[in-house]
């Protein structure tokens, strides 16, 4: 791979992860230590629930396979998990592993971002697995942010102070 092509990559692979935690952290802000672990219905998961699942597909995805390390994700408990983390818990885990996941991605060769590794039954190579990590906690990001404005019947202000009108330049 191109180191450029490589090197632009990884820089907005690891700027898109950042953007995520802003705006989650923007949503624990705005919610109580209650809020957090609260479901919209029983088909649905909290927070909470939601950022110790990204804790454990990011470890995956992002860590233990592009590192060669073992997979001893449980997603099973992430999901049953129903109190015992505060918000700022939630959060510095959650910061502590994409910063992990930030810095293996910085640090993996040509040769690990283009081999194919088996991830949860798929097959994806290092560019796939750092693709799906970042759809991924946008995805999740997304969901934290409407459960965050339905609890709070407020916008959010994730984009205050910018100009989102203003038309692409050449």
């Amino acid at each position: 791979m191109n180191n450029k092509i490589q090197d632009e990559f990884v820089l907005n692979a690891n700027f898109r992860m950042d953007e995520s935690l802003r705006m989650i952290k923007i949503c624990l802000d705005k919610l109580s230590e209650n809020m957090i672990w609260q479901k919209p219905n029983e088909t649905t998961n909290s927070i909470g629930n939601l950022i110790l699942h990204l804790c454990g597909n990011i470890t995956q995805y992002g860590i233990a396979s592009l590192q060669g390390l073992a997979d001893d994700r449980n997603r099973d408990e992430e999901f049953s998990v129903l109190s015992g983390y505060s918000k700022n818990d939630l959060f510095q885990k959650l910061v502590t592993t994409v910063e992990k996941a930030k810095k293996t991605i910085l640090e993996a060769s040509t040769e690990e971002l283009l081999k194919k590794r088996a991830v949860q039954g798929f097959e994806f190579s290092g560019i796939g697995n750092i693709v799906h990590i970042v759809e991924h906690l946008s995805y999740h990001t997304g969901q934290i942010a409407l459960w965050t404005k339905i609890l709070n019947n407020k916008d959010l202000g994730f984009y205050d102070g910018i100009d989102l009108t203003v038309k692409n330049e050449d």
